[in-house]
């Protein structure tokens, strides 16, 4: 078994329901959750004028190789009713594969670690909750977010159970 990192994030319909689907569709393929960060309320990323998102990060289990698991994850995506009409724009749901293992892959479909991990505080908030010492192309994730703007995210208190809700 392979260990890797995702990013989850979503800003329409509700993100916590589609969190929770995105995790569940995971769960049920040759993924198995380790770790599951707390969710964030954080502002959206790009030109785009839209709502907050709420963001989480998985540390995951996985026979499936790279492409395999990137293709898993965009299958959830598409399942789940993701539409890429804007780049940087609103969406359901969004899964990002963030690291693999050790593994360096740059190739048309995929590039690890993520390109732009070590630049997205949206991220690397979440992320240091289950892999605080993480390091990604030899930068300490803790890091890499003292260098960034973390204005704006919010950890959501979403008490003891699972089914409670906030409002984003």
């Amino acid at each position: 078994m392979a260990e890797a990192y995702l990013a989850l994030g979503a800003n329409l319909g509700d993100p916590f329901v589609a969190l929770a689907e995105a995790r569940n569709r995971l769960a049920q393929s040759q993924v198995v959750i380790t770790n599951a960060s707390g969710l964030y309320r954080t502002p959206p990323f790009g030109p785009v004028e839209q709502p907050a998102f709420i963001n989480q990060c998985l540390r995951v289990e996985t026979t499936l190789a790279p492409h395999a698991l990137l293709d898993l994850c965009l299958d959830i995506e598409h399942q789940m009713g993701r539409e890429r009409a804007e780049r940087w724009g609103p969406r359901r749901i969004d899964i990002d594969l963030l690291a693999y293992g050790e593994r360096v892959i740059a190739d048309d479909r995929l590039t690890l670690p993520h390109p732009g991990i070590l630049h997205r505080a949206f991220v690397l908030v979440p992320l240091m909750d289950i892999a605080p010492r993480l390091t990604i192309a030899g930068t300490a994730i803790v890091d890499a977010l003292a260098r960034l703007d973390q204005s704006g995210i919010v950890q959501i208190d979403t008490g003891t159970s699972p089914s409670r809700r906030g409002n984003p």
